[in-house]
């Protein structure tokens, strides 16, 4: 017998009893969103996260399911009652907690108003000409991911 096999038998069963967040709902959704250099919202309670996930777009309220998402290239959508403030991550996770509380991690985040559409039209260019000229597969992939970052950063800027 395995250690693993040994280790199962060894413990108790527990009964999963599935129960809803009701103090959680009163309080809303507290909002901790961060970057490397700085932190965004540090528990907030905002109405409402919409946020990119490798599994789809999502949006996230108070009593969610926990659940921890990859985050895609595209836009974190933090709605505050009235005011909503939309940012652009090149990706991350995000873990929704039992209680009501979630976590958001990106490598890089910044207001969608603050792109300039040119910039990023020149710049998309440019990754798509370093993409088909690229000599080597490692430069190759670099631009493709570039390419990957820039047209949903374009598509983010186009829709706000």
């Amino acid at each position: 017998m395995n250690f693993l096999a040994r280790s199962a038998r060894a413990v108790r069963p527990v009964r999963m009893v599935r129960s809803y967040a009701t103090e959680a709902a009163v309080a809303g959704l507290r909002l901790t969103f961060a970057v490397p250099h700085q932190t965004i919202y540090k528990d907030v309670s905002v109405a409402q996260v919409n946020i990119a996930a490798v599994s789809g777009d999502m949006g996230i309220l108070a009593s969610h399911v926990p659940s921890i998402e990859q985050l895609r290239p595209g836009v974190v959508e933090v709605i505050e009652g009235a005011a909503t403030k939309k940012f652009f991550v090149s990706g991350g996770f995000a873990t929704m907690n039992p209680d009501s509380s979630l976590n958001i991690n990106a490598v890089e985040a910044f207001p969608v108003e603050e792109f300039s559409p040119e910039a990023i039209r020149a710049n998309l260019a440019e990754a798509q000409r370093l993409s088909n000229s690229a000599s080597t597969e490692e430069e190759k992939l670099a631009a493709k991911v570039e390419v990957e970052v820039l047209e949903s950063l374009q598509a983010a800027v186009n829709a706000k």
